[in-house]
């Protein structure tokens, strides 16, 4: 296919061509030191938007094309936070590869485009730089499209502050559609705070704080509601920087975003707002909504929500947790079609909303949207997860789709985060961090203590990581919180995943090496962990050796431990090694994600559920009582002496 773009606006000829060939370099995916890594099928890897040469653009002109949004102009006029817009297409000459974009702003031509690469620099800007939001295929649904030259595709649109035009690439660019207030507060993310009576609210608006004050109207189900305040973030392209360049900010190093990020993926992030819920009661069900006090003194109001609270820090109480990684983004209307990009993500988004009032908190432990640059695909994840993360703490992890860029302080090198640097994460999602650019941090649930780590920056003996997770693992008070959960994103235990086969590591390099000594030490119950696409249960495992031969119910002293891999959250599967690997225990490949349910601090339920069905395909139970969490065990043996 010729990589010539050509774009014409209203009554001239659009025609921008998708570059099917998707060639990748190894050098694209992440390597520490000599080690590679490449997910199978890299193809079906690539972030769908960038197969569109959007920056190519030139222009030619036709009268023979046209296409008409149908329907009213103005959406979401009764509070509604999505629409669906029907596009009826005419184009005298159909071809297979005629697709419709969906663009916002509106009038996306008038879009910025700095010069970026060499040849930019010396021939000049790009025409058009602003990628759609999504898109599909004129034949999409429709076989006879190109006999008959006509058909119509529906588009689910979401409220992304701002207007949407349809731009027919074989045709021209549709009327303007709108959501009545596209500034409306929308998208709640609640997470757990630094204390086990304190929520956190995050979301995303319009409104900047010279508009508008930000604040959440809450309290208990059917009582008197309060007010709590909110701060707000967003973030910039910041054109005037090169890319990757790194700059002391708040005597912080961060990296600004790089390209795509800053260029054809770039799209305003609105306002990101965040407030604290203080003083909560345990085990109570709150009603909250967002609102934005304009300057005139009137409301705009989001609609009314409502969460439970943690229990109390060791509380016995039921207490049911979801773990998964990479779980991407699917759009329901079937756009992006063309690389099958996310095909379980929505399974899993589904099947959990389905199980929402059995669940009290989930973990996504990193790769959240894959945007990989492309800034607008973050707005389309928050919607799709938000009736999840409206309703229960929604936490994460930091992948390397979030924050992997070259000369941007990740340990590893590569470009898997499209230039985002982990900004778009640690602005759009609240953890309780220290620092959220740095995204290890510790939470607590009743009888659960989460310590969560961060692969991308260096977990290494010795580091200020290292330091941290040993801090974490020593501070659980394990009489009344038994049960000890380490999760990051890069599998730093145990995988029989091909590619770390075909390395000889079965792990990232140098993670267990790193880190087993202090999962024996502090007696972590499980380590979980993301990156390779598919589930893997190991046994009870130190120094590459099973502690335990049980394998369905574990009593009393456990020895070591439990190695999850629970990356089949929604991203393309990754394949198994046939390699036997002595090891494991169970293996998936599948979507799905893992949920653990404590009923008191002596007894917990693992299981291992599909996506497709909310079904149980592995699972086993743990009994013990305190005095087996303290039992010696090799390398986990309190000092003692012989003085009495």
């Amino acid at each position: 296919m010729s990589n010539q773009l050509y774009l014409l606006l209203i009554g001239i000829f659009v025609l921008i061509t998708l570059n099917k060939s998707v060639h990748v370099s190894a050098q694209k995916y992440i390597s520490l030191g000599k080690q590679k890594h490449r997910h199978d099928d890299m193809q079906q890897m690539e972030q769908p938007l960038s197969a569109i040469q959007i920056h190519k653009t030139v222009l030619a002109l036709t009268k023979s094309a046209s296409i008409h949004a149908v329907g009213p102009r103005i959406l979401g006029s009764e509070g509604e936070d999505f629409e669906w817009v029907t596009i009826n297409l005419r184009n005298a000459n159909p071809t297979d590869e005629d697709w419709v974009g969906v663009f916002s702003p509106a009038k996306f031509n008038e879009s910025i485009c700095p010069p970026v690469t060499i040849d930019e620099q010396q021939f000049g800007a790009p025409f058009l730089c602003t990628a759609p939001l999504k898109f599909k295929y004129a034949n999409y649904q429709n076989a006879n499209y190109t006999a008959t030259g006509r058909t119509s595709l529906k588009f689910r649109l979401i409220n992304q502050r701002g207007d949407f035009s349809f731009a027919f690439f074989s045709g021209g660019v549709s009327n303007f559609v709108a959501f009545a207030n596209p500034k409306a507060p929308l998208y709640p993310r609640l997470a757990l705070g630094k204390s086990w009576d304190i929520m956190t609210v995050t979301w995303t608006s319009g409104y900047n704080i010279d508009e508008a004050v930000p604040f959440v109207e809450w309290g208990w189900k059917g009582q008197e509601q309060k007010r709590s305040p909110a701060g707000t973030l967003t973030f910039h392209r910041n054109n005037e920087d090169k890319v990757g360049e790194v700059k002391l900010l708040n005597n912080v190093m961060r990296p600004f975003i790089g390209t795509p990020a800053r260029s054809v993926g770039w799209r305003n992030p609105g306002f990101i707002h965040t407030s604290f819920l203080k003083d909560l009661w345990p085990n109570m069900v709150y009603t909250y909504k967002l609102g934005h006090m304009l300057n005139n003194g009137s409301i705009v109001w989001s609609k009314q929500y409502s969460f439970k609270s943690a229990p109390f820090q060791g509380q016995e109480s039921l207490q049911r947790i979801v773990i998964f990684g990479d779980m991407g983004k699917q759009e329901r209307d079937g756009s992006n079609e063309y690389a099958n990009y996310q095909p379980g993500s929505l399974m899993t988004t589904d099947t959990l909303i389905k199980d929402l009032d059995n669940i009290d908190a989930v973990f996504l432990i990193g790769d959240l949207p894959y945007a990989n640059g492309y800034i607008s695909q973050w707005d389309q994840f928050t919607a799709q997860v938000e009736p999840i993360t409206s309703r229960v703490p929604f936490m994460i992890a930091s992948g390397n789709h979030e924050r992997t860029w070259e000369n941007s302080g990740s340990l590893y090198t590569g470009i898997d985060s499209g230039g985002e640097c982990g900004v778009p994460a640690e602005t759009l999602y609240y953890v309780p961090a220290e620092n959220r650019a740095k995204f290890w941090y510790a939470a607590d649930y009743g009888m659960f203590h989460f310590c969560i780590g961060d692969t991308e920056h260096d977990w290494r003996e010795g580091s200020e990581q290292y330091k941290f997770i040993e801090q974490c693992f020593a501070s659980a008070n394990r009489h009344k919180q038994p049960w000890l959960i380490f999760a990051a994103h890069r599998v730093l235990g145990y995988s029989s995943n091909d590619w770390y086969a075909k390395e000889g590591s079965f792990e990232e390099p140098m993670g267990r090496e790193h880190l087993q000594k202090l999962w024996q030490k502090y007696k972590v119950d499980m380590a979980f962990f993301g990156h390779v696409h598919n589930y893997e249960r190991v046994c009870p495992i130190y120094q590459n050796q099973c502690v335990n031969k049980e394998t369905s119910h574990y009593s009393g002293v456990v020895n070591g431990t439990i190695h999850v891999v629970v990356g089949g959250g929604g991203s393309n599967l990754n394949r198994f090694t046939t390699i036997n690997t002595t090891w494991s225990v169970f293996k998936d490949y599948d979507y799905g994600f893992v949920k653990l349910t404590a009923f008191d601090q002596s007894s917990l339920l693992f299981e291992y559920k599909k996506s497709k069905d909310g079904k149980v395909y592995d699972s086993f139970t743990i009994s013990r009582d305190y005095k087996d969490v303290l039992a010696c065990v090799h390398d986990g043996c309190e000092p003692t002496t012989l003085a009495s």
